[in-house]
């Protein structure tokens, strides 16, 4: 090794890492400036600290900015991780989600709010959804859809129950990622495979060319599926990595999913209105009379004003009358003029039409 050309650029680092400490001392700085705004402000209202549109344009511009080497994407988690840190010392935050700890919805809390938050894992949906609405914890992560396995009902249905005061603050868009895990002083034969049912689904082409004799067990989530392996060497796992973390599980090979392109949207459920982020998406519930051309009669507006539509999905109204709720996703703010004509022409032919919220759009 040659010492005397490495020298310079470790003092050149050392300089940098200084430069660096410091720069970031002064944005914790600022950011307890800007709490102490928001505390000075007259009202009883509580002040908001998490502003995920504010977020999101941060990110944005970091990645049409960065020149490399490191990606865009990990530009964006690196200042991900900076902005929590400074979140924490305005407001700690507290992240309700999906549990148990080492599910893909604990990855995507961490996604959005980064490692500096406070997390905290529920065993069901509506859980989520209780907490928000109480105050007990700031915000809730939730799956919503998956590209394989398509929407998850539960999570719909949360929203026709939940009050108006919930709304959807931000989404999370998740690459699924699944590995084979076993227990990390396993030696012999593996005698069966668990995971959530979807997850053997996902991967069952692997799973039949490297395990084709050995019995598949489904059930409630990958995390128990780690906890499993992690008590018995004769039981595999096929679960995330975070989640051969969490348990101290052996990776026998990774990315084993079918379909390299299998991604999770989550959202983050809050109790404020977000801003314009300039990317926005806007989900609202919509219900109907059971009739002819009921359906055609709530998306023409939106053709009409040319805004494009992401996502349309239908569920029965909890009333007996055979009526139907869809649920719409499309670009665009509830306070962009021509959402607002667009929603005006909507409510004159439905029976109801409840925002869910306008937010920025997956940055990460």
């Amino acid at each position: 090794m040659d010492e005397e050309a490495l020298e310079p650029i470790r003092q050149r680092i050392d300089a940098i890492d200084a430069d660096l400490q410091k720069l970031l001392n002064e944005r914790a700085k600022l950011a307890l400036e800007v709490a102490q705004i928001k505390q000075a402000e007259p009202g009883d209202v509580p002040p908001v600290y998490y502003r995920p549109e504010r977020e999101a344009q941060i990110l944005t511009r970091l990645k049409a900015t960065n020149e490399g080497p490191l990606s865009d994407q990990d530009m964006a988690r690196l200042f991900r991780e900076i902005i929590s840190c400074c979140m924490a010392l305005e407001q700690p935050l507290t992240i309700a989600y999906l549990g148990p700890p080492g599910t893909y919805t604990e990855m995507a809390a961490i996604a959005q709010f980064g490692h500096f938050a406070h997390t905290r894992a529920l065993t069901a949906i509506d859980q989520v959804f209780r907490e928000v609405e109480t105050g007990n914890v700031h915000y809730g992560v939730v799956p919503v859809e998956n590209s394989t396995e398509g929407m998850v009902n539960h999570t719909l249905d949360c929203f026709m129950e939940c009050p108006s005061e919930i709304n959807i603050c931000a989404e999370v868009e998740l690459m699924i990622h699944h590995a084979f895990l076993v227990h990390r002083d396993s030696k012999g034969a593996v005698e069966s495979i668990v995971s959530h049912a979807q997850s053997l689904a996902q991967c069952r082409g692997w799973l039949d060319a490297n395990y084709s004799g050995v019995e598949r067990v489904a059930v409630t989530s990958n995390a128990e599926a780690a906890l499993q392996a992690s008590n018995d060497p004769k039981i595999a796992a096929v679960a995330g990595e975070m989640a051969a973390e969490r348990y101290a599980l052996r990776v026998v090979a990774s990315n084993i999913e079918d379909h390299t392109d299998n991604k999770t949207r989550f959202l983050v459920i809050g109790r404020q209105n977000v801003g314009v982020s300039g990317c926005d998406k806007t989900s609202i519930l919509v219900s109907t009379k059971n009739e002819p051309g009921a359906l055609f009669k709530v998306l023409e507006p939106f053709h009409r004003h040319d805004i494009s539509l992401t996502r349309i999905e239908t569920r029965p109204a909890r009333s007996s009358d055979w009526s139907y709720v869809f649920f719409i996703d499309f670009d665009g703010h509830q306070r962009d003029t021509v959402v607002q004509a667009a929603l005006a022409d909507v409510q004159k032919v439905a029976l109801e039409v409840r925002p869910l919220g306008s937010y920025p759009q997956a940055v990460i």
